[in-house]
């Protein structure tokens, strides 16, 4: 037997009264949200070039951006909304995990390679 999904998004701030204006609302919202990343590649104002725990402004909106569409096209379009708060977690901690293991193996052989550049010698050996 199928259930009825929330036809809500925003916490539900905006209510849909069917699942195609619902998909249609969602898409424009990441349409916007694309177009705002898009502008702001082309022009890349001034202001937002300073630079913010050790990377530019502009970088930091990217990669806040961009987990926001991320997010909405999870849970609206794969319907996490809908699954049990188990499964949820388990898709977001899997991922997250699997996200900060590549950071620290990007880190440590970085680090290792700019060594080895600076330095002009290998420091270990694998």
């Amino acid at each position: 037997m199928a259930h009825a999904h929330k036809l809500e998004i925003f916490r539900g701030l905006v209510k849909f009264k069917s699942n195609t204006q619902k998909i249609w609302g969602v898409l424009i919202f990441l349409t916007i949200i694309t177009a705002v990343e898009v502008v702001l590649g082309i022009y890349k104002p001034e202001s937002l070039m300073g630079h913010v725990l050790g990377m530019k402004g502009l970088n930091w909106i990217f990669i806040i951006l961009t987990l926001v569409k991320a997010y909405y096209i999870t849970w609206d379009f794969m319907h996490m909304r809908d699954e049990t708060a188990g499964l949820r977690r388990a898709v977001v901690w899997t991922a997250i995990f699997l996200i900060l293991y590549l950071i620290f193996i990007l880190l440590q052989e970085g680090g290792y390679v700019f060594n080895v550049y600076d330095n002009g010698y290998i420091k270990r050996d694998f």
